[in-house]
């Protein structure tokens, strides 16, 4: 701007006589540039400058010496997802921005990236109609869901609970990462508060009517330990199907816990189809077996009952059958003997 020993004209603006300065300005010597402000500058105007300034709620854009204007966050995208203005913008940047309120007077200009384009929600259900596939990049994850976008400014939640139809995640990191590609339907359209629900799960069909067939109440099935807490285990059924079993349900024979990645016979207890959710027990399976053990014990013994009665049966007959045998041997000699004994008693009388 200035260089030594350079003449120039200056505007007198304090003078301390006891410290015996006098502050003096340059530029009170020519118009402020808000006031000699292109006057066709006005709201929904294009302009064009570069950032001189960055704050956590925006960036200040010049778009003349002494002009500049706001661009908050909130107008540097269509998109629901927060902006971080020091991550995206950088000083010394140009950028063309939309002039959304001009005051001269105040000297304040509030201005707009987003607005250089069609707003996308104003016609969001002809672009992405109810239960359409569509692919999308992973934004965000929070405790209860993943973010994705699927098109600048255009995104959705897609909650924890509608990521599987089998698993049940403890975070949606689980199963996905930011930066990633994932195929998701479109569940819900909210146009005023700008939100999409999404959904993975439903691009496949609802197992849980087949497995209602396979995982009946009372079954019997081989299950891997996943996860286990002082409440119980997460458990891997086939199909890659996981289920609960309540912490005393993974007792052993021995009594000992079962451990992470140890693999049981578990029966099927409870069978939810509405909640998605199954109970299991290791220990209703042993009370199984042994009770089956002491029936067979029992049949067994009953069986050995019964040969002996039979037995006894067989040869208590056997013993009447020759006493009967022997009896109506001695009817016929004795019934021999008194034929034979009649006719002497005959021939005694007529003598």
């Amino acid at each position: 701007m200035l260089s030594l020993n350079e003449r120039i004209s200056v505007v007198v603006l304090d003078f301390d006589e006891n410290k015996k300065r006098i502050s003096l300005g340059l530029k009170q010597l020519q118009p402020h540039p808000w006031e000699i402000l292109d006057p066709t500058i006005m709201e929904a105007s294009v302009v064009k400058g570069k950032i001189v300034n960055i704050e956590d709620y925006g960036a200040f854009l010049e778009i003349l010496p002494g002009v500049e204007g706001l661009i908050h966050v909130s107008e540097v995208s269509w998109s629901n997802q927060p902006i971080n203005a020091r991550e995206y913008f950088k000083l010394g940047q140009e950028h063309e921005a939309k002039v959304v309120t001009i005051d001269r007077d105040e000297r304040k200009m509030s201005l707009s990236l987003k607005q250089l384009a069609k707003d996308p929600w104003s016609e969001i259900e002809d672009r992405f109609p109810l239960n359409s596939r569509h692919e999308g990049e992973v934004k965000n994850l929070t405790p209860y869901g993943v973010f994705v976008e699927l098109k600048e400014g255009i995104g959705g939640m897609v909650h924890i609970s509608d990521l599987s139809w089998t698993k049940r995640y403890g975070h949606p990191s689980e199963f996905t990462k930011v930066g990633e590609k994932i195929d998701v339907t479109i569940l819900d359209i909210d146009k005023d508060n700008r939100k999409l629900s999404l959904g993975h799960k439903q691009l496949e069909e609802n197992p849980w009517d087949t497995f209602e067939n396979v995982f009946p109440v009372g079954s019997y099935h081989e299950a891997t330990v996943l996860r286990r807490d002082d409440r119980g285990a997460i458990v891997q059924l086939p199909y890659g199907l996981e289920a609960f079993a309540p912490i005393k349900h993974i007792r052993k024979e021995d009594n000992s816990l079962a451990e992470v990645e140890e693999t049981l016979t578990v029966k099927v207890i409870e069978f939810n189809r509405d909640d998605k959710r199954i109970l299991v027990s290791h220990l209703r399976y042993l009370e199984d077996i042994r009770r089956e053990a002491d029936e067979q014990v029992k049949r067994e013994r009953d069986g050995e009952r019964q040969q002996v009665r039979q037995a006894v049966k067989k040869q208590q007959s056997a013993i009447e059958k020759t006493t009967l045998g022997e009896l109506e041997g001695l009817a016929q000699l004795k019934e021999q003997f008194e034929q034979q004994q009649q006719p002497e008693k005959e021939d005694d009388s007529k003598e």
